[in-house]
């Protein structure tokens, strides 16, 4: 097994950073209000439900700082691989929430639009590699493309 390039190893660690922007960004645009968890899963599959209740996340240097009326969290972001709203705290698998039939609208983590598509399939066939929030009604989800 060759060792990973330092090059790889940034370019790893930037997309995780970019999927955690991605969920934050998500996050801020669906409402969360009947949920009173935030769950952070790790990459060796290990669940911390945090409760919502005066949240606060930010992201400094290679870390995500999470505060609620309970205190602080940090999470290595090169450690979280997924992190989902929860009613009960605890995660039984990562929702899909959009329709695979349904026209869909297409925008960039910033909230740029591009594109509508007659479909989820279609959008990922024609959108390039990067991460993207796909609108379907009052619906959305992130989704990356690679």
């Amino acid at each position: 097994m060759q060792p990973i390039s330092k090059h790889k190893e940034k370019e790893e660690n930037m997309r995780r950073i970019r999927t955690v922007v991605a969920l934050l960004a998500c996050a801020i645009m669906v409402q969360a209000g009947e949920y009173a968890y935030l769950v952070f899963v790790n990459t060796a599959g290990t669940t911390t439900a945090l409760s919502v209740t005066n949240m606060t996340l930010s992201v400094s240097s290679s870390e995500l700082t999470v505060t609620n009326s309970d205190g602080s969290q940090v999470f290595t972001l090169t450690d979280l691989a997924a992190m989902q709203f929860s009613k009960d705290g605890s995660v039984t698998a990562l929702e899909n929430v959009l329709n695979g039939e349904q026209p869909v609208e297409a925008f960039t983590v910033t909230g740029i639009g591009v594109g509508t598509f007659d479909n989820l399939r279609e959008a990922a066939g024609r959108l390039p590699a990067g991460t993207y929030v796909i609108k379907q009604g009052s619906s959305a989800q992130t989704v990356i493309i690679r």
